[in-house]
């Protein structure tokens, strides 16, 4: 007679039930906690917690987030995902990162993830404060990746200059989160790249780059520099732009280096082709500014074929753009991923299909349908 289920699970190797507790949300992890000893001692084990997501969405996880401090000591990557329209889950978010700044940890990677609805004259100034608290603890911190892609409170330099000289073993810092404000000076992102020798990938806004950071990054000494991630908004207009002869000397300096650019739809279409130049390595595209695109799809036919490998379009339908974007699927044969929001004509369709052959993931409509449209995944 076979065995109850209940008591094959006490035959389970503790290595084997580490490696199952590994894949669980830190919601199941509480659970696994609370069975019994044997799953309370394999869940509590270091490599259960090297990577672990945090989800503050609810009010009702306190005692989840109390059992959560003693392990805190053992993640080394640290994603923290909240919903902050809602006090409660600000609240607990400060409170992990306090106690982090208090423990000895092991922390390597910080991730934080903001969606909901922002309250008004809500600016993140506690959660910002606590991340402070973090880079100046006694206790010993050495980041070596930091994500604030979508922790949308505006970020100053005095912030991103301490995340640096505490972290100097940093390899990626990515402060490109969208706000409507852009505090970090050019001469700020020129000290974080002195102060991190090893940083190898880097998301800002166009606004915080300059003719001397991309000195710095031209100097013999600098490290393999492989990802820059900039994002573009309305105050570029009153920005210089990089010149094509620094983008090309960073391009041969660096030829690892892929670079996304975004555009958001508040950048002014006459900076668009002033902010474009041959010479940018450009892996990702999105040109999200309504306009009428034609002049800059064939440009990024003609300059990124080589080198791109996703485009997104805000744009209005015409024939032109039916033409331009036929063309651009025949010249750049390694694009994975085609983003249209706008109808075109099947003949788009069928010609990124056929020249494609990386192609992974599209969203091209032929007629209108409500909104939000999906991608097709090519199988």
């Amino acid at each position: 007679m076979p065995a109850p289920v209940p008591e094959l699970w006490n035959y389970i190797p503790e290595e084997i039930l580490i490696q199952i507790f590994y894949y669980l949300s830190l919601r199941d992890r509480y659970t696994v906690f609370q069975v019994c000893r044997q799953w309370a001692t394999a869940v509590s084990s270091s490599s259960v917690w090297h990577f672990t997501e945090i989800s503050c969405d609810s009010e009702d996880e306190e005692g989840m987030l109390q059992s959560l401090l003693q392990f805190l000591s053992q993640i080394k990557h640290l994603k923290i995902v909240f919903d902050q329209s809602k006090e409660v889950n600000r609240k607990n978010v400060t409170r992990i990162l306090d106690m982090l700044a208090k423990q000895n940890h092991k922390l390597q990677q910080l991730c934080i993830v903001c969606h909901g609805e922002n309250p008004y004259f809500y600016s993140g100034q506690d959660i910002l404060q606590s991340i402070r608290n973090i880079c100046d603890a006694k206790t010993q911190i050495d980041l070596q990746h930091i994500d604030f892609r979508k922790m949308p409170f505006t970020l100053d330099g005095e912030l991103v200059e301490l995340l640096a000289t505490t972290n100097p073993n940093l390899h990626s810092l990515f402060i490109n989160n969208r706000t409507l404000v852009c505090n970090v000076a050019p001469d700020t992102i020129r000290k974080v790249l002195r102060a991190c020798p090893k940083l190898s990938a880097l998301g800002v806004y166009y606004a915080s780059l300059s003719d001397d950071v991309f000195q710095e990054l031209l100097k013999p000494e600098r490290a393999a520099f492989t990802h820059l991630d900039i994002f573009c908004e309305r105050l570029d207009k009153y920005i210089p732009v990089i010149s094509e002869e620094l983008w090309a000397a960073v391009s041969q300096k660096h030829p690892q280096l892929c670079v996304d650019l975004e555009f958001d739809h508040t950048v002014p279409a006459c900076k668009i082709p002033q902010i474009l130049k041959l010479n940018i390595p450009v892996s990702t595209l999105q040109l999200n500014t309504y306009n009428y695109m034609v002049s800059q799809i064939r440009f990024v036919t003609q300059s990124y074929s080589s080198t791109l490998k996703k485009l997104t379009l805000q744009t209005t339908s015409s024939e032109d753009l039916n033409s331009s974007l036929a063309d651009l699927a025949r010249h750049c044969r390694n694009l994975s991923e085609i983003h249209c929001y706008c109808v075109v004509s099947q003949e788009v369709v069928e010609a990124f299909l056929t020249h494609c052959p990386s192609l992974k993931q599209y969203t091209l409509k032929v007629t209108r349908e409500r909104h939000p449209w999906k991608p097709v995944t090519v199988q």
